[in-house]
């Protein structure tokens, strides 16, 4: 199944930064053909800056999830899957990664046959691999699962439950950062402001940042397939207490040519500008195969209160093939 004076970020997401089918074919042959460059093809889209390398992940094979590479955002290229279906608890439907670089080690949260799994690698290109191979929460599906760690360690998985339509929970993890304790799953957010009323019950795609003190939950409504996918967001002070809406919310929704732009996931960039990655449809009149871009994050000072809010500009990504 995609951003300053906002640094307290970096020190949530530089610790990780420390350090559907088709895939492009490759030119052949000793005649060096012509560069031919096309959307880089993701829907759910994450971007890991990780050595000064950006590494993107995110929905588009029918045999894994695939993993592109850039030195400045604007072009990619393609390295091959870094999961392989061989390699996880399912065999179809690998939507919306994420990957964090943890104590030496690549954590890689993805939904797979609409279960929520993790698979770990020793490089960001993988090969990933689910040594146990069953869901983090086997006896129920659920998707789009998002880790966050707190400044005092604690990791916390966000995802989504199907119990209200799709609505996003929360749970703290063990130190493996595998394990869910589900008696600390708690309900954040659900379908509840008049523009998720699209179609249908969807808020989705959720990912946090910490920024002065507060909380930031980023999540996206409607149905991916509508042209009304957006962007929203929603604050608390505590993780596992109450987040509420923007009453401005969409905060993103068909800006510029775009249409169905969701599911984003936030990332730091080389000058250190938060940026935010989603996915939009291929274009007014089809859904697949939907494109990454790239937009960035600032925060308002509204009422003695920072307000996030995500740029109307965006960068078209382009694979090199």
């Amino acid at each position: 199944m995609k951003k300053n004076l906002f640094f307290i970020c970096l020190l949530v997401l530089g610790a990780f930064a420390s350090c559907h089918s088709g895939s492009p074919k490759k030119e052949t042959g000793d005649a060096v053909a012509n560069e031919v460059k096309v959307p880089v093809p993701l829907g759910d889209p994450f971007i890991m800056l990780c050595d000064g390398v950006y590494y993107a992940y995110g929905t588009h094979s029918a045999e894994g999830i695939e993993v592109y590479t850039s030195d400045d955002l604007l072009t990619w290229k393609y390295k091959g899957l870094a999961l392989n279906k061989k390699d996880s608890w399912a065999d179809r439907w690998f939507w919306a990664p994420e990957i964090y670089a943890v104590n030496g080690k690549y954590y890689m949260y993805y939904s797979a046959d609409e279960h929520i799994c993790v698979a770990v690698a020793d490089s960001p290109t993988g090969p990933f691999v689910q040594a146990k191979k069953e869901p983090m929460i086997a006896d129920e599906k659920c998707i789009d699962n998002s880790l966050f760690i707190d400044d005092d360690g604690t990791p916390y998985l966000t995802f989504v439950r199907f119990n209200d339509g799709n609505n996003i929970w929360i749970a703290e993890l063990e130190k493996d950062l595998v394990t869910v304790k589900k008696e600390t799953m708690h309900p954040c957010l659900h379908v509840s402001q008049e523009w998720e009323e699209v179609w249908p019950r969807v808020n989705e795609g959720s990912f946090i940042v910490k920024h002065n003190g507060l909380y930031y939950m980023s999540y996206s409504a409607n149905s991916y397939e509508s042209p009304f996918y957006g962007v929203g967001c929603a604050t608390a002070t505590d993780l596992m207490g109450t987040w509420t809406k923007y009453d401005e919310n969409p905060l993103l929704q068909k800006p510029g040519e775009l249409v169905g732009v969701g599911h984003s996931a936030m990332f730091t960039d080389k000058a250190g500008k938060l940026r935010i990655v989603y996915h939009a449809h291929k274009d007014k009149n089809k859904i697949h195969p939907r494109a990454m871009y790239i937009g960035e994050i600032s925060f308002a000072n509204v009422n003695g209160m920072d307000r996030m809010r995500i740029s109307e500009e965006y960068i078209t990504p382009e694979l090199v093939k």
